[in-house]
């Protein structure tokens, strides 16, 4: 088993909290999209490097993150307020228990695009988040998965097809019809795992993980300059 080749304490970047050897903020250009998007993501998950919420509010030009915390057993305080939001989009909140995800309209003036909110946590906490959040807008889900396993080698799932949050918004992104937003964000996703697999000395698991991505012919360059470097002090 791969160990991390980081030592504690050591110097983060500030925005895709990689270690500075292997930060990939540089590597491939922001995600455009019609959508407003919003991650509400859980006050455990918030400082986690691992966190794909974090990545889509990187990655995602626009993108806003609010932080989910339960304040006693009795009140729970979302950190998320509709309100504030333009009253002309509609709020879509996407979770597995909600209707399928309409079609996007064509662009207008008179039509403008949704919000659509990401519930970022465990499935746990993504169930109790659902619960606080659901009366705010109307819950959306994206068509039946596919059979194909998702690509979050980070972390254990509950089952092969489920899908992190970045996932989640690739596919929100395709059913919606913007290929262009979900290749984009795809790439951006598997950087993200492929760079943390990586900074955890996962190297052979990281070739693995390589050898089945689109990064190879997309930012090969990148890819080799990632590898090549070499650790500072600060970084093992």
């Amino acid at each position: 088993m791969g160990r991390s080749v980081v030592l504690a304490g050591a110097s983060r970047c500030p925005r895709c909290s990689l270690p500075q050897r292997w930060c990939v903020c540089d590597a491939i250009p922001p995600v455009e999209t019609r959508l407003q998007v919003h991650v509400l993501i859980h006050r455990g998950e918030q400082h986690k490097p691992s966190s794909t919420g974090n990545l889509v509010a990187r990655a995602v030009t626009g993108a806003t993150c609010h932080v989910y915390q339960r304040a006693t057993r009795f009140f729970t305080a979302s950190g998320f307020k509709p309100e504030s939001l333009d009253s002309s989009r509609e709020l879509w909140i996407l979770h597995p228990s909600g209707d399928p995800l309409p079609a996007l309209a064509a662009s207008t003036n008179k039509t403008p695009c949704p919000h659509l909110l990401l519930l970022d946590g465990t499935w746990r906490q993504a169930g109790e988040m659902v619960h606080t959040v659901e009366r705010m807008g109307r819950c959306v889900s994206l068509p039946e998965p596919t059979a194909t396993p998702g690509r979050y080698w980070l972390r254990d799932q509950p089952a092969p097809t489920h899908l992190s949050t970045a996932e989640a918004l690739i596919g929100g992104f395709q059913a919606l019809g913007d290929t262009t937003a979900a290749r984009r964000l795809q790439l951006h996703f598997e950087l993200h795992v492929y760079a943390t697999l990586l900074s955890r000395g996962r190297r052979e698991m990281a070739e693995r993980y390589l050898g089945h991505s689109p990064l190879l012919a997309e930012i090969p360059e990148f890819l080799d300059r990632l590898t090549a470097r070499r650790p500072s002090s600060m970084d093992a």
